[in-house]
């Protein structure tokens, strides 16, 4: 870092919430045109420093100091005020109004002359400088498009428009490419460059080690809410960050065994939604992991949640251990054998304002009831074995699940389809956003399901986590099937040459 004074300088920052001390002592800074990356487990007080940084937490002691300024940061809009930006991992984005409507969300350009008296919104003028952000981070986004019409990565670059149209000194990223394609990353890693070139400070957080060392300068360290290290991108490693974040050497990120591969569990045969996928066909068997790649849009998700009978198909039959089965909606799905961890598990997975107990026992709540009567009992006894499997973090079954960290969060997601004791489980980019203790926990806790007869669908856009916990890959682009590889023969290569339609479809193929 310069010898001139820090854009940014937290010392001995501290937060406690009910029952848990967040963040002790923690000091954090950060210079003009640094990417600073800071890491930790979930639960380490990454999200909590930034929160409070951007307004959203008071802290409970310490000072900050903007560009040597100390500042009492009051509430986001204070923050913005003072030059900081921040894009959440979970979207702060209102999905009724458009994509400009929520770039310039209370700094709307006004009419001139009476109409800027009476506060009319300059919507065309709106909607052209949204048009030029979005454009400007590679999204291919009409800016009039309402924002529940947009994909989880077209949300994301919204939301990186949106911190662009602030012109903010400071930009805190929590894992803003957790919802992104490579070429999305790519974009928005040149979009980083070009905002560090001119002075900007970037403050990004991520659970993926190799962004770390390809986008930052610098790296700081959290755990158990406390600076445990702080180096040059130079000085780090992955094993020495990876050992500083867990307390403890990682021995395998994808602790995949081997597992007795069976007959077939599940069957899709030309599964089809117009306009999203056509004729998709293949087979799932007992014991294995099938890893669905492809590109942001490929029709991955969209495969899934026809599946489960979350959208309605146009064609194409499903079947069950060689049984035909009728899925028209979730009921059917889980009522056949097949449980859906989903790709967004704040909005999609949990109901984040009940208790632990309660995510948990939905899915299953039927089993627990005799007569109309719900066995309290029986459900405390389920959840609580499943809080203890999974080892979900967790003060008491009765804590809500919107105070859990992320990696948290989507063990209880798990334990709520394990819960329901599926033939089939489908996971839907089970490790985003979760850091690299809780990733190999998941990833253990996969192939465990798999060894007991379990067939998984995974699908991730992460290459090394398809190559490393597949036992086939199946491939995507435009929503249809363009490859079935086994383990021994894909390489990240071969998928993203099928992926990106350079090498030409398949047939359907079981």
């Amino acid at each position: 870092m310069s010898g001139q004074e820090m854009v940014l300088r937290m010392e001995g920052i501290s937060k406690a919430f009910p029952g848990v001390q967040a963040l002790q002592n923690v000091d954090f800074e950060a210079d003009a045109g640094e990417v600073v990356a800071l890491v930790g487990e979930n639960g380490a007080g990454k999200s909590t420093l930034m929160k409070i940084l951007s307004g959203v937490y008071r802290k409970d002691a310490g000072r900050i100091f903007l560009q040597g300024r100390e500042v009492d940061i009051q509430s986001p809009h204070h923050a913005q005020q003072l030059g900081i930006a921040t894009i959440y991992q979970e979207f702060n984005l209102t999905p009724n109004q458009s994509a400009a409507a929520n770039i310039f969300i209370t700094r709307e350009p006004r009419l001139s002359g009476l109409g800027r008296l009476f506060h009319f919104v300059d919507r065309r003028r709106m909607e052209q400088e949204a048009q030029q952000l979005l454009n400007r981070v590679g999204a291919q986004v009409p800016a009039t498009v309402l924002i529940r019409d947009l994909s989880v990565a077209q949300q994301q670059m919204v939301e990186v428009a949106k911190a662009l149209a602030v012109e903010a000194r400071i930009i805190v990223m929590d894992e803003p490419t957790s919802a992104l394609g490579e070429d999305e990353v790519e974009t928005l890693f040149g979009i980083i460059s070009a905002l560090k070139a001119q002075g900007i400070t970037i403050i990004f957080i991520t659970h993926r080690l190799e962004e770390v060392f390809r986008i930052a300068d610098r790296v700081v360290v959290l755990r158990d809410g406390q600076r445990v290290g702080s180096m040059t991108i130079g000085e780090a490693t992955p094993d020495k960050v990876i050992q500083q974040m867990v307390g403890r050497e990682l021995t395998a990120l994808f602790q995949k065994e081997a597992a007795k591969i069976g007959e077939p569990l599940l069957e899709v045969r030309g599964l089809t939604r117009q306009g999203v996928v056509h004729d998709v066909s293949f087979t799932l068997r007992r014991g294995e992991i099938l890893g669905f790649a492809g590109l942001v849009g490929a029709g991955r998700t969209e495969t899934a949640r026809l599946i489960f009978g979350a959208d309605y198909k146009d064609a194409g039959e499903i079947l069950v251990e060689g049984r035909p089965v009728r899925i028209s909606s979730p009921v059917d799905a889980v009522a056949a054998g097949i449980g859906f961890v989903p790709e967004n598990r704040a909005t999609q997975g949990l109901i984040l304002k009940l208790p632990v107990l309660e995510n948990i026992v939905l899915p299953t709540l039927n089993q627990h009831a005799r007569a109309g009567w719900v066995d309290q009992r029986n459900l405390r006894q389920t959840a609580q074995e499943y809080v203890n499997r999974l080892n979900v973090r967790t003060p008491h079954l009765r804590q809500k699940a919107m105070f859990l960290s992320g990696g948290n969060q989507q063990k209880v997601v798990v334990a709520k389809w394990l819960a329901a004791q599926p033939k089939v489980l489908i996971m839907d980019e089970p490790t985003r956003g979760i850091d690299v203790g809780a990733k190999a926990e998941v990833h253990a806790l996969m192939s465990r399901l798999a060894q007991a007869g379990m067939g998984i669908i995974m699908i991730s856009s992460e290459l090394p986590e398809i190559l490393g916990m597949s036992d086939r890959i199946l491939v995507m682009a435009e929503g249809r099937v363009a490859a079935i590889l086994d383990r021994a023969e894909a390489s990240q290569e071969m998928i993203m040459a099928y992926a990106s339609g350079e090498l030409g479809m398949i047939a359907p193929s079981a």
